[in-house]
């Protein structure tokens, strides 16, 4: 079986290298977009697992890019799960009604990302 795909989209390079390095050691395979439009590209070509979506993004936010993910029908199934550091009252709920199933604050805590992500692909949800 091969290892997840995980597609994360966001534009700080550290936040990306760390993700990625706490995800990979769990056996997670980690592809990387460095802003909206390259993550729309990459997840049609790969259709990963589980998405990744920082909401502060350059040229496109990562509400508007969950919009345009939620309308590829081969992504139907996917969870897209914001990772993000709008914390204020309402951001939360804002991601979730944008299409994503899930909220994860940042900075992010090491030791509990991968039982988030687990409890992601597994099909757990989250609701407003």
């Amino acid at each position: 079986m091969s290892a997840p795909i995980i597609l994360y989209v966001e534009d700080n390079i550290a936040n990306r290298e760390l993700v990625k390095r706490v995800l990979e050691v769990e056996g997670y395979e980690v592809i990387e977009a460095q802003d909206g439009p390259t993550g729309l590209e990459l997840a049609a070509q790969r259709t990963p697992d589980l998405i990744l979506m920082d909401i502060n993004l350059p040229e496109m936010d990562g509400y508007a890019v969950t919009a345009e993910l939620r309308k590829l029908t081969s992504l139907d199934k996917t969870p897209i799960v914001a990772l993000t550091a709008n914390v204020m009252r309402g951001d939360r709920e804002k991601s979730l009604l944008a299409g994503c199933d899930g909220y994860i604050r940042k900075p992010i805590n090491i030791d509990e990302l991968p039982e988030q992500i687990a409890h992601f692909l597994a099909g757990g949800r989250e609701t407003t």
